[in-house]
């Protein structure tokens, strides 16, 4: 399965509360902050969510 590589590119303030609650249920915590995670549907809609706040690419497996 392939994964993927999640940045979180821009601030959170002035966001709703519910876009900041999917950027820490996607493991990041401190702006700038990189994590792996599995290319899952799931994970997707999250990306989604937040679109416009964090960068992606896909990670060769």
């Amino acid at each position: 399965m392939s994964r993927l590589r999640i940045t979180w590119t821009k601030s959170t303030i002035g966001y709703s509360q519910r876009q900041r609650d999917t950027i820490r249920s996607l493991g990041l915590r401190r702006l700038h902050q990189t994590v792996e995670r599995e290319d899952t549907p799931a994970t997707r809609g999250l990306i989604d969510k937040v679109r416009h706040l964090v960068v992606v690419e896909e990670v060769a497996s």
